[in-house]
């Protein structure tokens, strides 16, 4: 894990479970995803694929007012994307002719989350930012002379980000039992390459979770 994780890993979880001190609700989820990017190489659009992936993590839900909550949510995404190249760049490589990527990421999401009922079964809606430290990833391309490459990305200043922001929207159910389910969806607002005239990468990521909330049922 480099010195940029070791970092920012304590740092959200501080910045999350700090609300346990006051009145909020805890939950844990968890579901799969399925994830892809917006990739451009000089504004010319790369075929892209869907992968399957894979989140989990905790969430807190405090009132602010009327139906409005405050709901961050701290959690470990599995994210990743398929490509088919037409053009050269940097990264994975100029002879690249694909690219299949795995990235491992922990994303804080201070989400808002309005109800759309007082009962204690409700629909809900969440939306808000999401950023991403990304901890790990493995790309798989086939370069030009028949090489198949297999290895680490590298995420520094010049090459792949170690971080990204998403704009991300959530539609659910929550049981009076604890119990809920959510559809979401997170468009992704900056690329996930850092070198110069590489490709414009965005993420996208759709999938549905189940969780459970600990303790009491209800806010006060």
């Amino acid at each position: 894990m480099n010195m940029k994780c070791r970092f920012y890993l304590p740092l959200t979880i501080a910045g999350l479970f700090c609300f346990e001190n006051a009145k909020a609700q805890l939950s844990i989820y968890a579901g799969p995803q399925f994830t892809s990017a917006s990739y451009s190489i000089k504004e010319i659009a790369q075929p892209t694929e869907n992968k399957q992936g894979f989140m989990a993590g905790a969430g807190l839900l405090a009132l602010v007012e009327g139906p409005l909550y405050f709901s961050p949510m701290l959690y470990y995404s599995k994210k990743g994307y398929e490509v088919t190249f037409n053009q050269r760049a940097f990264p994975p490589d100029s002879a690249a002719l694909n690219n299949n990527t795995s990235i491992n990421t922990i994303e804080l999401a201070p989400l808002v989350q309005i109800n759309f009922s007082k009962k204690t079964s409700y629909l809900f809606i969440r939306f808000g930012p999401a950023f991403a430290f990304n901890l790990s990833g493995r790309e798989q391309y086939d370069s030009t002379g028949n090489k198949r490459i297999d290895r680490d990305m590298v995420f520094s200043f010049s090459a792949y980000s170690h971080a990204t922001i998403s704009a991300n929207a959530q539609l659910g159910f929550q049981h009076k039992s604890g119990f809920s389910i959510f559809a979401h969806y997170a468009y992704g607002l900056s690329s996930l390459n850092n070198a110069d005239y590489g490709p414009n990468i965005y993420h996208r990521i759709g999938g549905v979770s189940v969780g459970w909330k600990l303790g009491k049922k209800k806010i006060e």
